[in-house]
């Protein structure tokens, strides 16, 4: 058997909770290998320019599921990417830059912006994000309960 090309950072399970720390978002994530961008739950998605020629972005979003309340977020605008869904769907998206905490851990992440509304979990982490963790896909919730 290889050895890894890298000393790995931590071990994630399938589901962890995190911390989007410049958001105040304490959320439950998926982690999905098989997306290259990691995702985040956004509404009434919004681009303004200011008078600088800054680009922002806002969007509201739901920490506790569907029917809590929402609340209002306005961010530098980092990107705007083309994003293939699993089944094929391909849209333009948002991208945003915040740090997020996961356990010991705190990293800058980039998270697409869409409606993941029909979904379980209201973030999806992808490849990039979890560059330097292994995941066990048969644990849950190593790095805190919900």
């Amino acid at each position: 058997m290889k050895e890894l090309p890298y000393q790995a950072k931590a071990v994630i399970g399938r589901r962890e909770m995190v911390t989007l720390t410049d958001l105040g978002l304490h959320l439950c994530c998926k982690a999905d290998t098989g997306a290259r961008t990691s995702a985040l739950h956004a509404e009434e998605i919004e681009t303004e320019e200011d008078a600088h020629g800054q680009l922002w972005v806002s969007f509201v979003t739901h920490s506790g599921g569907p029917e809590t309340p929402g609340h209002r977020y306005r961010l530098h605008l980092h990107d705007r990417r083309r994003v293939t869904s699993s089944n094929g769907h391909s849209e333009w998206r948002y991208v945003i830059r915040t740090q997020m905490e996961l356990g010991q851990l705190s990293f800058p992440v980039e998270l697409t912006l869409t409606d993941r509304s029909n979904m379980r979990h209201p973030m999806l982490l992808g490849r990039r994000a979890m560059r330097r963790l292994l995941v066990a896909p048969g644990a849950a919730f190593l790095h805190g309960e919900p």
